[in-house]
């Protein structure tokens, strides 16, 4: 059987309320991950990547710092993890389980000693976080000749710039990789669990956007936040956004949560910062969002038909629907890719929201 995911009708046409909002629509394709086991071939997050052997696989020079009273976590050891938590769902943890898990992660003690920065030396092979083909992404934007995209990050963040995972873009055409590396070098630790990515399938789904309420200009801002325009959809706008529809319309009828390639970026962590290439100067769009949930407490319409009553358990042994990947950028937020327009092999742009 097919798997399918599809995103419900918004709740109205909010064009038809705004007509304004009409020329600055944008699709974005929803990546819409599903735990699975991708092959070399798939569009995924976390699965395999077509790389040639005579290419070097990247690595991440740092610097690279982290808390020793927070332990470094091994791939193996973290794969072990979640395995037992995964055989466990429904049953308690055998004794031996139990001991597996308390080797992994050890109780903390209180009160905890005083965190201090501790130098992690040497470099860091890179994690594939997501593979990408042209064909299957309708709203991914290639350099010519290029079908396409590979994105890697490193699995420590990068203070006092950053404080999530640096991305490595890789464009490249699949048909000229024929000798293919079967087995690339993999970080002896990650500084977080929620760095790895759970190998995941995608199922693209493209939806159409409009920008977050802070990249309206002042007047169209006006309208979206004064009530009375709001009157004539008083029957479909829920009532707990009965005082501030313009929170109606920023939660469900603009930007799409979850994992997507183009559409509008998300703000709210910070006011939108305009953004320009490094290479020319040229104003650079969105390419990719890496996102903690598919959606949350906060946008329900926006979850697919098929997930509306699913309860099924995902990579920790607890249902989780909305965090397929596994991953967690920030406090629950999201990294927003850029790419430079006119040449996206120009260097790209990372932000959190």
């Amino acid at each position: 059987m097919k798997i399918t995911r599809t995103t419900p009708p918004r709740p109205l046409d909010v064009t038809t309320l705004f007509p304004q909002l009409a020329p600055l629509a944008r699709t974005a394709t929803r990546l819409h991950p599903v735990p699975a086991s991708p092959s070399l071939r798939h569009s995924s997050v976390g699965g395999p990547l077509l790389w040639p052997t005579d290419e070097p696989w990247p690595h991440c020079d740092g610097p690279h710092e982290w808390y020793g009273t927070d332990p470094l976590i091994t791939l193996a050891d973290l794969r072990l993890l979640r395995r037992i938590r995964a055989a466990a769902q429904g049953r308690d943890f055998t004794p031996q389980e139990r001991e597996t898990l308390a080797r992994i992660e050890p109780s903390r003690t209180y009160p905890r000693p005083k965190p201090s920065l501790r130098p992690y030396d040497g470099s860091i092979a890179l994690l594939p976080l997501a593979q990408l083909y042209k064909r299957d992404i309708p709203d991914l934007r290639t350099p010519a000749g290029r079908d396409l995209l590979q994105v890697l990050w490193c699995p420590f963040d990068h203070p006092p710039k950053s404080y999530m995972p640096r991305t490595v873009l890789v464009w490249r055409n699949a048909a000229e990789v024929t000798d293919i590396l079967t087995a690339p070098p993999e970080p002896t630790a990650v500084q977080r669990a929620d760095y790895l990515p759970e190998p995941c399938l995608l199922l693209p789904e493209q939806v159409t956007e409009y920008p977050n309420p802070l990249e309206l200009s002042k007047e169209l801002r006006s309208m979206v936040e004064d009530r009375s325009r709001w009157e004539a959809a008083s029957d479909v706008v829920d009532s707990r956004y009965a005082s501030y529809p313009s929170e109606f319309y920023s939660t469900n009828l603009s930007v799409a949560p979850g994992w997507k390639v183009g559409g509008w970026a998300s703000w709210g962590l910070t006011d939108p910062i305009a953004q320009s290439c490094r290479a020319c100067d040229t104003a650079i769009s969105p390419l990719l969002t890496i996102a903690t949930n598919e959606w949350d407490s906060s946008n329900h319409s926006w979850i697919p038909h098929e997930m509306q009553q699913s309860t099924a358990p995902t990579w920790g042994g607890e249902p989780r629907p909305n965090q397929p990947a596994a991953i967690q950028i920030g406090r629950g937020y999201r990294q927003q890719l850029y790419v430079c327009p006119a040449s996206p092999e120009h260097p790209h742009t990372e932000l959190m929201q």
